[in-house]
């Protein structure tokens, strides 16, 4: 296994099943934000949202979004999947994760179900008091993690 694949894979299993993550989308240069109930099924991050809510519109019309949550930013492309009650993965780890969010929309006729496939993880580690920056370059494939020196 390659060094990308080992740090990635062991991102994964410290971020976990499931996270409230603030989402960042744009529409018209307007960039605008909320938090999600998001989980983790492998390499990608799904949540589900309500057709007639504005960032529903936004994630039509641009599909690049964010993903933050403290030292974490996840940069990707966002798809939409159909209907969340017709994806049982999905189902199964939002009910384990967002019990009560998975009872009160879930099933809700106008819920739709997103992906973000990332493209770009930027987290801030703190060894003792000295800051790294961790980078995954998803597309490029590549690993970083850099002593941050300031200006």
């Amino acid at each position: 296994m390659d060094i990308f694949t080992e740090k990635l894979e062991a991102f994964f299993v410290e971020f976990g099943a499931g996270r409230k993550m603030v989402l960042s989308t744009c529409e018209n240069g307007k960039p605008s934000s909320r938090m999600m109930s998001v989980v983790r099924i492998g390499g990608e991050f799904f949540f589900q949202t309500d057709v007639t809510l504005r960032k529903y519109r936004q994630l039509t019309a641009c599909p690049n979004a964010a993903l933050c949550i403290d030292n974490i930013q996840i940069e990707g492309s966002c798809a939409e999947l159909g209907r969340p009650r017709d994806n049982a993965a999905f189902c199964e780890a939002f009910r384990q994760c967002f019990r009560g969010s998975f009872d009160a929309y879930t099933s809700l006729e106008n819920e739709r179900l997103f992906v973000l496939r990332p493209s770009f993880i930027e987290r801030w580690v703190y060894v003792g008091k000295t800051p790294f920056i961790e980078v995954f370059d998803l597309s490029a494939r590549e690993y970083s993690f850099t002593e941050y020196k300031g200006v």
